[in-house]
């Protein structure tokens, strides 16, 4: 029989799973009522964050960590629209956390927390990659929405690119952006 640590912690994963189900919500109000999941965003942001640490000289495996967590507070809160959190008053993310992790094995809380608290204050070079990181996905999944005939993410993609930080996250936001989301099929496999 498992301690109660090991079934919290296993709780806490279970959790995690509700990512699986959850969709991002921002994409409604272009019309798209199937948007991706957030652990689908999640995941993509972890793989640009990598590569954006690569390109920058940052850590990836510490950022790839920072965007795995990035925004697994919204099983708590959902994944509220921009223009819904001028109305809301949300509990800070590493609060929400904490809450999450509280009764997880001291190391995983520790642990946890600890990459939520460096990429909520943004200010060392990994979390300023992995905020980048975010916001290119973003803009990515725009330009995909917009080759799948959706006129209205033009403002997802603009204030996506305007609030990129890292040198790299611009030149591969203007590369995205001059492309076709199928280009990498057709160059490389031939097609």
């Amino acid at each position: 029989m498992a301690d109660e640590t090991a079934k919290d912690t296993a709780a806490f994963l279970f959790e995690m799973g509700v990512m699986k189900n959850a969709k991002r919500t921002g994409w409604w109000f272009t019309g798209n009522n199937n948007p991706e999941s957030i652990a689908d965003h999640s995941f993509r942001v972890g793989i640009i964050g990598a590569v954006l640490a690569m390109m920058e000289g940052a850590d990836p495996a510490k950022v790839a960590l920072m965007c795995l967590f990035h925004d697994t507070q919204e099983t708590r809160i959902g994944d509220i629209p921009h223009i819904g959190r001028r109305y809301i008053d949300v509990t800070a993310n590493v609060d929400v956390t904490a809450d999450q992790v509280a009764r997880a094995h001291p190391a995983v809380r520790a642990g946890v927390l600890r990459v939520v608290e460096e990429y909520e204050a943004g200010n060392t070079p990994e979390a300023i990659v992995a905020k980048d990181a975010d916001k290119l996905e973003c803009l990515v999944q725009a330009v995909e929405y917009r080759s799948q005939g959706n006129t209205l993410v033009q403002d997802w993609i603009d204030t996506s690119l305007n609030s990129l930080k890292t040198a790299s996250a611009r030149e591969l936001a203007d590369a995205a952006l001059n492309m076709s989301p199928l280009e990498w099929r057709n160059k490389y496999l031939g097609q």
